[in-house]
């Protein structure tokens, strides 16, 4: 079996932060590598994704534009994978997935494993929803709950798994579908599922420890806001009673975002991100001391 490669790319959205999280947490606990950097002239928007400058009194210290890359990383047992991770494109996407499928041919890639999260009309009292695509059948029979046909605007990852498809590479693609009021936050269990899906189908070992322990705080906030606000608890109680009224079906079967009416929840998400900030602040003071 050869390496495998998992993608996280940054794009059209990334509800509950499933992105974010996978980036933080295997940089901040495994060995990472960058082994290959593409050329932002080439695929950037420099106007739409500035980079970040750094003034110093009275100059400018660095420059760092973002980076697109992919890493040569080894999981929490030692083993190699290689991780494609960045912003999605501005430019050249069929270029860019022939780069890729090169680069997989280059490294003896065996599989091609991506995830991306979506807003969703679901209470966080069911655990999370998944839909999966590509070609690995098992994934798609055990993982995937709502199967839908549909549009759906493309991304990046979208077209590499289209074009892996059809070299018959084994891809799979896991989207995950985020309670709409939390799609603003930094979501642990969006986290947890995210590599609990990687693994499943990888075997990979991932380091969860400090993401379960930050669910724990994350889902007692969660529950203290539904508690103290009779909308948010009613819009709560309506999801749920759309999740019981459809069990023993699919997920899709139970609710879909045309049909299932999905009350405002700016007050929670912005509530929650309030609890978030200083859950960061926190641990910044934590590292500091």
């Amino acid at each position: 079996m050869g390496l495998r490669m998992l993608g996280a790319i940054t794009g059209f959205t990334d509800a509950g932060g499933s992105v974010v999280q996978i980036n933080s947490h295997i940089f901040a606990n495994l060995d990472a590598t960058l082994i290959v950097r593409f050329n932002n002239d080439e695929l950037l928007d420099y106007r739409s994704r500035r980079p970040v400058v750094y003034f110093e009194k009275d100059h400018l210290e660095t420059f760092e534009p973002p980076i697109l890359g992919i890493y040569l990383v080894k999981d929490e047992i030692g083993q190699p994978f290689l991780y494609l991770d960045g912003y999605e494109p501005d430019f050249r996407w069929e270029a860019f997935a022939e780069a890729i499928e090169q680069i997989m041919d280059l490294f003896a890639i065996s599989e091609f494993v991506w995830v991306h999260s979506i807003p969703f009309p679901a209470p966080h009292t069911r655990p999370i929803g998944v839909t999966v695509s590509g070609n690995r059948q098992d994934m798609i029979a055990k993982f995937s709950e709502w199967r839908p046909d549909t549009q759906v605007p493309g991304t990046i990852v979208h077209l590499i798994e289209y074009r892996l498809r059809e070299i018959g590479l084994p891809t799979t693609g896991f989207v995950l579908l985020v309670p709409h009021y939390l799609a603003e936050s930094e979501y642990p269990e969006v986290g947890i599922k995210a590599f609990e899906l990687i693994s499943a189908a990888t075997a990979l070992v991932f380091p969860t420890d400090a993401l379960r322990d930050e669910s724990i705080a994350f889902n007692r906030r969660i529950e203290e806001k539904v508690a103290d606000n009779q909308e948010l608890a009613k819009m709560v109680a309506n999801l749920e009673q759309g999740y019981q009224s459809g069990k023993g079906t699919t997920f899709g079967a139970r609710m879909t975002p045309r049909e299932q009416a999905v009350p405002d929840a700016d007050q929670i998400a912005a509530e929650l991100e309030d609890f978030l900030a200083t859950r960061r602040q926190n641990n910044l003071d934590d590292d500091a001391q």
